[in-house]
């Protein structure tokens, strides 16, 4: 274990997009000259299922919107038809007086009496282009060296024979909202499961029957265990091959305490990390990824030393920690509908492949000192993962799968290979190939017999 300070700056943009970790397809790109072969074979479609902040989030403001300053009743000063303009990525957060107008624009509330999430006040989002890529290729198309998400395995999987349209969808999602425990309503995640579910059912009819892959990195994982999880064994086997997941964080990740205990900038200068730390907090799916009670158990995840009253938190306290944050807001949803929904991990039912980074520093606890959670950890303690998410998240919870004789798992650790590097790493990106290239070769092979 390796003691710190807390991590060094990066390069704006890039950190930013990696801090936060719905309609018609595109026109279908022409086929690469290199996989004509790939028109003989009988290709099983392909479906990629981004992670948190991984697809271009719209919005626009109505009447009932009240803007915190003149600024952010001005900006953006250029809007698209209907009033809507991008909301992630724009590179406006990073100039700071447009950083908050960027947060109170993507809160959510929690309304207790309906228990649900919902919006800011005159503030509508959406997602576009459900069913096709073009929303998870780049966050933002003018920045495309900074904003690039999955463009390298999109454009990956078209050189290995597959198009856009045709046998490679996208599913992009609000990626603020989450899913709750049985018995909680969640009308903006189950909306999207359904939405995707139906995505599924139309690729594999639109491809002779062949069942799908699911490609997840991060959270899409656990949307897409969750699909699998509230469908019939029968509906699984007839439309779903494989799931395929990079970095899930199966079990959460100890570096979410950091975000919600400070706020989290990963080092962008000239971002307030008090500011954006209320957003970040409102995120009913960050609040999914605070570390799972049956991954970390006991174990001390943060130390508090503020004014010598020394209080230690564990996954198992978690109510207790965002009492004494100042989030009493969240500890009723975190009660009722995460917890039940982490405590124990459904088996996908599907033949399943995990792409795992490791060997990268991973917070593994943090301690703040006299000037408390706001000031930020005095002492953070790395240990194994990614660098964003722990190994014990990333390998623990599917150990038993793998006791399971229905379900067959296959994990791949990468070694060096980062949370947000998974996405670009040629070994990742060979990886998730091969397993196509076998399951296409199995198609193949039937079809002719």
């Amino acid at each position: 274990m390796a003691r710190h300070p807390p991590p060094p700056a990066v390069a704006p943009a890039v950190a930013l997009v990696a801090m936060l970790s719905l309609a018609s397809c595109c026109v279908p790109a022409a086929r690469p000259a290199a996989a004509a072969g790939a028109e003989q074979r009988q290709l099983h479609p392909v479906i990629l299922i981004p992670g948190a902040g991984g697809n271009q989030l719209e919005a626009r403001l109505t009447e009932e919107y009240t803007p915190s300053s003149l600024a952010c009743r001005l900006w953006p000063l250029v809007r698209g038809r209907g009033g809507w303009f991008r909301l992630w990525f724009d590179p406006s957060v990073l100039v700071a007086p447009l950083t908050r107008c960027f947060a109170e624009r993507m809160m959510l509330y929690y309304d207790p009496a309906a228990d649900d999430y919902r919006n800011a006040a005159g503030v509508e989002t959406r997602v576009s282009d459900f069913g096709s890529t073009s929303t998870l290729r780049y966050l933002d198309p003018s920045l495309k060296f900074v904003t690039g998400y999955m463009n390298t395995l999109a454009s990956a999987l078209e050189k290995a024979g597959y198009e856009e349209g045709r046998d490679l969808f996208g599913a992009p999602y609000d990626f603020r909202y989450g899913l709750a425990a049985p018995g909680h309503p969640s009308p903006v995640g189950g909306a999207y499961l359904e939405r995707l579910r139906l995505l599924v059912e139309a690729a594999c009819a639109a491809n002779g029957g062949r069942p799908a892959v699911l490609v997840a990195p991060s959270l899409g994982g656990l949307f897409a265990l969750q699909l699998l999880a509230r469908s019939s064994p029968p509906w699984r086997a007839a439309h779903v091959a494989r799931l395929v997941t990079l970095s899930a964080p199966w079990g959460g990740s100890v570096q979410e305490m950091l975000t919600f205990a400070s706020g989290n900038t990963l080092g962008v200068p000239f971002v307030d990390a008090s500011i954006i730390r209320d957003e970040q907090r409102s995120s009913e799916s960050n609040m999914w990824l605070l570390p799972a009670p049956g991954v970390f158990g006991n174990t001390t995840l943060v130390v508090s030393r503020r004014h010598g009253d020394y209080r230690t938190y564990t996954a198992k306290n978690m109510t207790a920690f965002l009492r004494d944050i100042g989030f009493e807001e969240g500890v009723e949803p975190y009660r009722s509908r995460i917890r039940p929904l982490v405590e124990a991990l459904p088996e996908p039912g599907v033949p399943v492949t995990c792409l795992v980074g490791t060997g990268v520093d991973t917070v593994e606890s943090l301690v703040f000192g006299d000037g408390g959670f706001d000031d930020g950890p005095e002492t953070v303690v790395y240990g194994d993962g990614d660098g964003t998410v722990n190994l014990a998240s990333l390998l623990g919870p599917i150990k038993a799968w793998a006791d399971s004789p229905a379900q067959v798992v296959e994990v791949v650790e990468l070694p060096k290979v980062s949370h947000t590097g998974i996405l670009n790493d040629k070994s990742a990106l060979q990886q998730i190939v091969r397993i196509l290239d076998s399951i296409n070769l199995n198609a193949t092979s039937y079809q002719q017999s």
